[in-house]
Parts: structure tokens; sequence; C-alpha cells
């Protein structure tokens, strides 16, 4: 069932505590690992009447990684991958936005990590619109994108004794986004 998003029209904060950016990899070739940031911010533009002039922005601080190993974290951290000293924070600008018809959306924009930016296209479903308890103005979205986190610098591996590798190349990244209208 599709909804009315002229209503919507506005500048929204994205609200962390109940939000997540994650992540799943293939580790071994034969498990998957997941993983979120637990620290980011950003905020949305949504045009209801006009979805194509909807935008999107997204801060990460690297540093707030957390795969629920704090050796496995720390490696992460590490210069073998996100370098976070040097690099910081990752970032999602988004460039394009388009309605697929119903409560299906498409956003594209430049992910910048390790300061390479690079396009990625993230297909979001529009979870709905609600006043919480509070008074605050609701949004939800739900997306998914693939990567591949090589066309970033992200290559370091290990050679596995069975043939393949420790870490996949491809990444999934998954959103589950609540926001809040700006005052």
């Amino acid at each position: 069932m599709s909804t009315d998003l002229t209503t919507l029209t506005g500048d929204y904060t994205i609200d962390a505590a109940h939000s997540t950016i994650g992540f799943t990899v293939r580790h071994a070739m034969v498990t998957n690992v997941k993983g979120k940031f637990n620290d980011f911010s950003g905020s949305l533009h949504l045009d209801g009447g006009n979805p194509s002039a909807s935008t999107a922005s997204i801060d990460v601080k690297m540093e707030s990684i957390d795969t629920g190993s704090a050796d496995r974290d720390g490696h992460l951290k590490s210069a073998d991958f996100f370098k976070i000293e040097e690099f910081p924070t990752m970032t999602f600008r988004s460039t394009k936005a388009e309605s697929l018809g119903g409560d299906d959306y498409r956003i594209t924009g430049d992910l910048e990590i390790l300061g390479t930016t690079r396009p990625v296209t993230i297909d979001l479903e529009f979870n709905g619109a609600a006043k919480d308890p509070f008074g605050n103005e609701r949004v939800g979205f739900e997306g998914k994108a693939e990567i591949k986190r090589s066309e970033w610098g992200l290559t370091w591996n290990a050679a596995l004794e069975t043939g393949g590798v420790l870490v996949s190349d491809k990444i999934k990244l998954n959103f589950d986004i609540s926001a809040i209208r700006n005052a």
C-alpha cells in the first residue's frame, strides 16, 4: 500500500538511537559476520511532491565499528582496513533520488571511505510515518546495497588452505533509519 508522502515534505534529522547502519561480510568462505556502526549522524530532506528533489547525508565515526569481537574490531580499525587515525569518518552524500512506485525508492550517492569516493545505489522501502509519544513526527526507511570493498582500497586478505580467502570482497550494507522532522 503506497503512502502519500506530500504531507511529509521537510527536513529531518536521523535518530541514531533508533537507527542502524550495518553490514554483512562472508568470513572464511563459510559464514557471515555481521557488524554495525554505533556512532553516526545524518539528515534527510524529503520532498513528497517531487521525490527526485529529496536528499540524504550521513557521517559515520569509524571508531564505532562493532562486530561483537574486540579483537576483530581492533583489526578493522587498523592500517590493514579502515586506518581510523587517518580516516576517522565515512560519509555518504546523495546525488540522485527516485521513486520506484509504491513504497519503494532508490537513492544514489557518493560514499567516501579511506579518502576514496565512489557511487553507491541504495534500494529503500518507506516503512511509514508516525507521531511518537513525545510529539515528534517520525519517518522510517529500510535499505540495502552491495559494494565491493576493494573499490575503496580495502584489500587486506589472507588465503585459506582449502582455497578462497578469509574475507569476501562483497559487502552487504543494510540501513534501518528513523528520522525526526526538524522543528
